[in-house]
């Protein structure tokens, strides 16, 4: 690869002229092959591809937007810095103001997304762009021409909830993504050149928005990086990158180094990342990308995004269709037919627009609306705040859940487990001195601290700190990686210790770097610390760490009375070789206990078909430990870098078989929902609180995030918990089943119910070749059994549909009406018969008492049949309904049944009706449910389900 001459660089005037564009770095990114999608989503195309063809990322393999950022910033990481230079066109002088300019302009602001907020009235026509609300709009404005203005009123209404809901969802979930430019803004220092014959280099103070790739930024503690930074120079540079990884430690970062490819991303030692911060340290560094060119950014650039509609919204679009199908083609019929008999067009299309009123599940939207709300208020009981409605459905089909271990399944605290020397064995002076510290340190307290403290006071130990005097303290920092200590003390008769000790503890490796002796207690002496002694502390703490433990050294140093260093704080902290030549004592060991109700949620999820994964940034042992103690298997594990290196076969496979995933990045927690989704066809829930879950959360079927977890977690959560308990998840998924029943009790009663009764108004109308009931009529009666629906969302759920999830299954919908649907039709053919032969209502004086008698049974029969649709068990003997749709069953019923003796009644043309009538229709009800009843045992026979 060729390097770009000095000459060509610099111009004249020493001002940079560097070219637009850059083959070098084009040559390792770019895909020639690349196309961008032609369809705004705004246009009708758009609109008709999201609505058929909506597809998701089965997570198998990085998107070519990522391919391109991984590639260009391994190449950098193994590059030389003055190679580097080339690459993004600048010089070790930086770029000058003018240069800085050009590229604002042509890159723009330096934002994490390039993120466009769609428009309100955007939002609006993807919400009312829906087949269902199109129908109701339809026939709500035909009900308005046939002065049909109550139900007309009701429809609208019923566009105005669902259009207002969806409406407010996706307002919602596209404002969350321009959070996360929030974890970017602060001024940052830039070296910029200027001069036009003498150039002078300046250090100012720039805007991150303003920052272009090219720069030379100077940064110390506290800062965040601006952007994708190839470091320059560093001196004791730690740097947290919890925003990406999850992981609270801090890494060690350094510029004189070149990255091989072996190296995961995340752990590139000379690159630093766009969001993290710098906790120790100071250097300089080179931007090398910004804005939407970053790893952050094309890590959330799906956040916001319209997602594709799942398995029920879809079914319900064919629904839908097929009910438009259904409309064109019957209300045709019915007003051609009855046009040929009445030759009164008028009379015959308002006839018409009440038939395809009838077939519309008008309710659906209130039923679905009040189920989700219902389930909504009762979790809220439970602590668990629901923020959108559809997830409440979601849990109901969920059967994985992906969970975090720390705060989730552990308490997110320190317990101390031990106290050990280098042999392993348990030793008192180790944790003498580990509590020593912890005591009497003053400059901060750690959670390590406490639980020394806590160890020691509720083990029972007493190791008397009054006889200590504390003389000074080094503090810890996180370029040394350890806090020291100085403590005086007297004998006494009970104890032989006396004189004057600094006591260190800290990480292992920096404590072990000052110590030149190690206390044998098993030969009570002080030796040398050699390198076999090195060894075996190493090994030691590399077992215990594999066991889930954490791991801390101790160390003392007899300062004898003769050379006591009077100083003040202040000196003692600058002297870099105080702490040296010390005694190592031992090791002591933490561990994050998991939760009492974790095991036990568990447990009860796995009883209810949901099986728990663990997603973690954490190492895979501490991981391992957490899930053996809770009751997840540990058979099946991997790690984020040896997913990496899989292909897409395996590793699909793989996630499928792993129960615990641990160190990965937030775009490999996106690619294992993914995988989950699209490859496994599963249902995924995510729980998750941290910047580093918001991809996973944002792709999951259920995003679950709780009250403490960062502000974009919270804005991408469907639901958020008041508090980490996963018996709170048990309850909503209980919730969610109880839901998804009542709804599927619903649309398959209501499709089977409109359907039998439109066919048998055709039947009917072809047979008596007059209107079986007046416009008016079937209005009423439509009515009264929209209204006797409200009650359904308070039905109770059979344990059958509580035990497993439940998912919607395209073609049991279309059998389930095959199955059921006629026998509504023979019913009604059967009181046709009935009232025609027994009662010779064939004349037109008898139209009156047809109406009447047609009106009752159609209204008995679509309130009824919803007791057998409910339950697998036999209805009213086996399984009865809750006590709100019994009394609307008796409300609606009764009311059907009085209107033709009330005044009300000889307004709407009815008349009275025999007696023997009513036995008639208890006889047909009767036989009803028998048929009904045996159908429903051969089909749960056949398809092995009802609901």
């Amino acid at each position: 690869m060729g390097r770009t001459k000095l000459s060509t660089i610099f111009s004249v005037n020493n001002h940079p002229v560097l070219p637009h564009s850059n083959p070098i770095s084009e040559n390792l990114v770019e895909n020639p092959s690349a196309q961008k999608n032609r369809f705004s989503p705004y246009s009708l195309f758009g609109l008709l591809r999201n609505l058929f063809f909506a597809k998701k990322d089965d997570g198998g393999s990085r998107t070519e937007e990522e391919e391109r950022v991984y590639n260009w910033l391994y190449n950098l990481a193994q590059s030389e810095k003055d190679l580097v230079f080339e690459y993004v066109r600048s010089t070790e002088r930086g770029l000058s103001f003018k240069e800085a300019e050009r590229r604002l302009r042509e890159n723009g602001p330096n934002v994490p997304i390039e993120y466009f907020f769609p428009k309100w009235w955007h939002l609006i026509w993807n919400a009312l762009f829906h087949p269902f609300n199109i129908i109701l709009i339809v026939l709500s404005v035909l009900s308005f021409i046939a002065s049909d203005n109550p139900n007309g009123s009701i429809m609208l209404t019923l566009v105005f909830i669902s259009v207002s809901l969806r409406f407010y969802q996706e307002y919602s979930s596209s404002k969350a993504a321009m959070r996360l430019s929030e974890h970017v803004r602060c001024p940052i220092k830039v070296q910029r050149c200027a001069g036009r014959v003498v150039q002078t280099e300046l250090v100012v103070q720039v805007d991150h928005r303003d920052i272009v790739p090219g720069d030379i930024v100077i940064f110390e503690p506290g800062d965040l990086f601006p952007g994708d930074i190839r470091l320059l120079s560093s001196k004791h540079l730690v740097v947290s990158q919890s925003s990406l990884t999850g992981e609270s430690w801090a890494t060690d970062k350094t510029a004189d180094i070149r990255e091989d490819r072996s190296t995961p991303l995340l752990e590139l030692k000379n690159i630093c990342f766009m969001g993290t911060s710098v906790v120790s340290g100071n250097g300089t560094g080179l931007v090398v990308s910004t804005g939407s060119k970053t790893y952050m950014s094309t890590m959330f650039s799906t956040i916001g995004k319209k997602k594709p509609p799942d398995e029920f919204e879809m079914s319900l679009r064919w629904i839908f269709y097929l009910l438009v199908a259904i409309i064109l083609v019957v209300v045709t019929i019915i007003v051609v037919t009855d046009y040929s008999t009445s030759l009164d067009l008028s009379r015959s299309i308002l006839f018409g627009i009440s038939v395809a009123s009838a077939l519309t599940p008008q309710m659906l939207p209130l039923i679905i609306n009040a189920c989700l709300a219902k389930g909504a208020l009762a979790m809220a009981k439970d602590r668990c705040i629901v923020k959108s409605l559809t997830a409440i459905r979601h849990m109901g089909s969920m059967d994985i859940l992906c969970i975090d271990k720390t705060g989730t399944l552990t308490m997110n605290r320190a317990i101390m487990v031990n106290h050990v020397d280098c042999q392993g064995l348990s030793q008192e002076k180790v944790l003498r001195f580990a509590f020593l510290n912890s005591y009497f340190k003053t400059d901060q307290k750690y959670p390590l601290d406490d639980a020394i403290l806590a160890y020691v006071f509720t083990e029972g130990y007493r190791f008397h700190p009054s006889k200590w005097t504390k003389i000074d303290e080094i503090p810890f920092d996180f370029i040394r990686r350890r806090v020291s200590v100085i403590l005086e003390t007297h004998a006494d008769a009970k104890d032989s210790l006396s004189g004057r000790f600094m006591v260190t503890k800290g990480a292992l490796e920096e404590v072990m770097r000052v110590c030149s002796y190690i206390e044998s207690f098993d030969k009570n002496e002080i030796s040398i610390f050699s390198s076999d002694h090195h060894q075996r502390i190493f090994n030691l703490a590399e077992e215990l760490s594999n066991e889930g433990l954490r791991v801390i050294a101790v160390a003392i140093k007899n300062l004898e009375m003769q050379q006591r260093r009077e100083t003040g704080k202040g000196s003692m902290e600058n002297d870099e070789n105080f702490e040296k030549g010390m005694v190592f004592l031992g090791l002591i060991t933490f561990f994050d206990p998991p939760k009492d109700s974790a095991e036990q949620a568990l447990w009860r999820l796995a009883e209810k078909g949901v099986k728990a994964k663990v997603l973690t940034g954490d190492s895979l042992a501490l991981a391992m430990r957490v899930c053996r103690e809770v009751g997840i298997r540990t058979t099946h594990v991997i790690t984020g870098p040896e997913l990496e290196q899989m292909d897409q076969e395996n590793f699909h496979e793989t996630v499928k078989r792993a129960t615990v995933l641990a160190r990965l990045t937030p775009t490999q927690k996106l690619r294992v929902v993914q995988s989950l989704q699209t490859n496994g066809d599963h249902v995924v829930g995510f729980l998750g609180d941290g910047i580093n879950d918001s991809l996973a959360l944002d792709a999951a079927n259920v995003s679950i995030s709780v009250d403490s977890g960062v502000a974009i977690a919270k804005d991408m959560a469907d639901i958020i918990l008041l508090e980490k308990d996963l018996n709170v998840l048990v309850a909503g998924v209980e919730h969610g089943r109880l839901t998804y029943g009542n709804t599927m009790k619903y649309i398959k009663m209501s499709i089977i119910a409109n359907l039998g009764s439109v066919l048998s108004l055709l039947i009917a109308i072809l047979f008596l070749k007059y209107e079986p009931l007046t416009s008016r009529q079937l209005l009423t009666q439509n009515f009264l059994y929209s209204v006797g629906q409200i009650a359904i969302p308070w039905d109770k759920v059979g344990e059958e549909s509580v035990k497993q999830p439940q998912r919607w299954s395209e073609r049991d919908l279309p059998m389930f009406i095959l199955w059921n649907g006629p026998i509504c039709t023979f019913c009604d053919v059967a009181t046709l018969l009935f009232i025609c032969f027994y009662y010779k209502a064939t004349s037109d004086l008898d139209i009156k008492f047809f109406h009447s008698a047609w009106f009752i049974e159609g209204l008995l029969m679509q309130t009824l049949i919803f007791h057998l649709i409910r339950t697998e068990k036999i209805p009213f003997i086996q399984d009865i309904a809750s006590w709100p749709v019994l009394c609307s069953t008796l409300l609606i019923s009764a009311i059907g049944i009085t209107l033709p003796f009330s005044p009300i009644g000889k307004v709407m043309e009815f008349t009275v009706l025999p007696l023997t009538y009513f036995g008639f229709l208890v006889v047909l009800f009767l036989v009803y449910f028998t048929i009904g009843q045996l159908v429903k045992r051969l089909y749960i026979l056949v398809y092995k389900r009802w609901l």
